[in-house]
């Protein structure tokens, strides 16, 4: 079983989109991070950089004490190599879907997460970090259009983990200000994983906490202004 800690949020899908897949039975744990869920000690034990997805595999394959696993990356590695499932074998394969992996995870994720910052949450609209953001996104969306040229997936005819990290990044394409008309080779690929009867199930386990009201004022505080404790 597979204890999955989880907001409905790009990170968040990742994981159900894989879970779905793999048709692993897994339990959802809400973790409200507008509301600051993410610092209860007893979810720091096993997430120390307070932020969801985290799991706790409570059946191992090594049959020993459960497995607890942060960063959502790195869950969806650790998933595929518990299930042989979605990450080649061989060492060209998987060494193509690591690297797109970690494009999304140090790419696409993190600077479609300040085009989001600073074009909806942030207090000020500051002009030159919008552009900034809103360049960069497309510029990636650019370089996974040409990547999917003549592919019908990210790393070749197989739908890998790597499909799964970046798809729910390209989901809000719209509130980063692209146009998915301009990248062709991605809008196909992004209809064919958006039509996949698992992501319908995926997304459709987040609705009950979609639902739920947009992120206050107060949420912005406990989301936007973490720093580092004061030493002793």
């Amino acid at each position: 079983m597979i204890e999955l800690y989880y907001w409905p949020t790009p990170n968040g899908h990742k994981i159900t989109l894989f879970l779905e897949e793999a048709g692993l039975d897994y339990t959802l744990h809400p973790v409200d991070i507008s509301a600051g869920d993410q610092f209860k000690p007893e979810f720091l034990a096993f997430s120390p950089n307070n932020r969801m997805p985290a799991i706790i595999d409570t059946a191992p394959a090594d049959g020993g004490e459960p497995i607890t696993i942060f960063e959502s990356g790195a869950i969806l590695m650790y998933l595929a190599e518990k299930t042989g499932l979605f990450l080649p074998s061989d060492v060209r394969g998987r060494k193509t879907v690591s690297e797109w992996l970690f494009w999304q995870v140090g790419g696409l994720g993190p600077m479609a997460g300040q085009n989001h910052h600073f074009g909806l949450y942030a207090p000020e609209k500051i002009p030159y970090a919008i552009n900034r953001y809103v360049n960069e996104t497309k510029r990636l969306y650019g370089v996974l259009d040409r990547r999917l040229a003549g592919r019908e997936f990210i790393a070749g005819e197989h739908y890998t983990i790597a499909d799964m990290a970046s798809y729910p990044w390209v989901v809000p394409w719209k509130q980063q200000q692209q146009n998915l008309e301009d990248f062709p080779n991605l809008r196909r690929w992004f209809e064919a994983v958006q039509a996949r009867p698992a992501t319908i199930r995926a997304y459709a386990k987040g609705e009950p906490f979609s639902s739920r009201p947009a992120v206050t004022e107060d949420g912005k505080k406990i989301l936007f202004g973490q720093t580092a404790p004061e030493r002793p």
